[in-house]
């Protein structure tokens, strides 16, 4: 018995040595962090992964980015947000930054202008860390690795998310020059899309992972980008899914009777979708974003800007945090959302917005405490 116990605390304490070292680069972007204080007057826009290129054929930001112009200049801007663009902005894998910087310069002057909103911050990822090097960088005074949002007594911690993989950053850094070189002139005249971790299911899942038990044991809230899936409470599309229907079918039970037949509509909708989102996960190997069976609000995602029918975003005004997604008008999303949540078009551009779920910080901060 002696020797089973034995085995068993070193086996516990083998198992903290090895999620400390694991964590331990999570840790210090949290201590070393640009601190930003929240009150309930903030407005913060989140954004990510715009993959800026050239404005060629294999530019994967040329798609959306009359309509990210738009919303910044003619919603964001006026509404008196301030900005944060967290990470791999530009595509210096595939092109330099000369090219990116002058096809896109008047991108470069409308991020300038939300300081006067209050303040412009931009974290650099693996496909944009070489602007390090670049002294005459035009935002390089913005330019930070992590942001902490200090909302009372809690902490949201704001970085791109690569750091999650120490290995794979470590041979980022030191084979940055070959995979540039690589990406630039094989991958780029052959028409190969983006190399990414956004590409690789179980990669994808086990970064999110990793961030997820980081974010618990420290008790913290992390936004991330990275792997170019929209995160709202740790919970995936699937999982969203999933979860409102069981909550729907509670809903069913304990209402009456001449509300059942909307709510069974709903439910019956939302099964149609979870059902396409499985046949899809089928052939691109999709895998939950549930890392355990209480799932803890502690990561969320800001998805990315290259997405073919649309751009997701986070938002956080005043104690709300919302995931948020615009889109052409003629091409909406076929994300269903049960919850009242109505189109917003923007004047006559064409373009509309619609929130795909949204929490006060109070309640997210509350479950996360009560859960870990």
């Amino acid at each position: 018995m002696l020797g089973l116990r034995t085995l068993s605390m070193c086996f516990n304490k083998s198992t903290m040595c090895f999620l400390k070292k694991k964590h331990a680069h999570l840790d210090s972007l949290l201590k070393k962090a640009k601190p930003v204080q929240l009150d309930h007057s903030s407005r913060i826009l989140i954004l990510s992964d715009l993959h800026m290129g050239n404005g060629g054929r294999l530019d994967e930001f040329r798609q959306n980015a009359e309509l990210l112009k738009t919303i910044l200049e003619s919603y964001y801007l006026e509404q008196k947000y301030s900005l944060v663009l967290n990470g791999d902005i530009e595509e210096l894998f595939k092109f330099p930054l000369k090219s990116i910087a002058s096809k896109w310069s008047d991108f470069y002057e409308l991020f300038l202008k939300f300081r006067a909103n209050g303040f412009f911050w931009k974290t650099y990822g693996n496909h944009d860390s070489a602007l390090l090097d670049e002294k005459e960088y035009q935002l390089r005074s913005s330019l930070v690795e992590s942001i902490t949002f200090h909302y009372g007594k809690e902490t949201l911690l704001l970085f791109h998310g690569h750091q999650a993989s120490v290995l794979l950053w470590e041979a980022y850094s030191m084979l940055s020059r070959a995979v540039i070189l690589f990406l630039r002139y094989i991958a780029k005249p052959l028409g190969l899309k983006n190399f990414s971790v956004a590409y690789n299911s179980r990669k994808r899942f086990s970064i999110e992972k990793s961030i997820y038990e980081f974010s618990n044991q420290a008790k913290i809230v992390s936004i991330i980008g990275h792997t170019h899936r929209p995160l709202f409470e740790s919970l995936s599309k699937v999982d969203y899914l999933n979860y409102r229907i069981e909550d729907l079918c509670r809903t069913y039970s304990s209402t009456e009777s001449e509300r059942r037949q909307e709510i069974g509509n709903k439910i019956t909708a939302l099964k149609k979708e979870l059902d396409a989102c499985y046949k899809k996960g089928k052939i691109i190997g999709l895998r939950s974003g549930l890392y355990n069976h209480l799932p803890i609000p502690s990561v969320f995602n800001s998805g990315c800007t290259i997405g073919k029918r649309a751009i997701t975003a986070l938002e956080i005004e005043g104690g709300t945090i919302r995931l948020v997604c615009w889109y052409n008008g003629k091409r909406r999303p076929t994300f269903i959302d049960d919850r009242d949540h109505l189109p917003m078009e923007l004047g006559d551009t064409g373009y509309s917005r619609i929130v795909l779920n949204e929490d006060s910080l109070d309640y997210v901060f509350t479950r996360l405490h009560l859960l870990t």
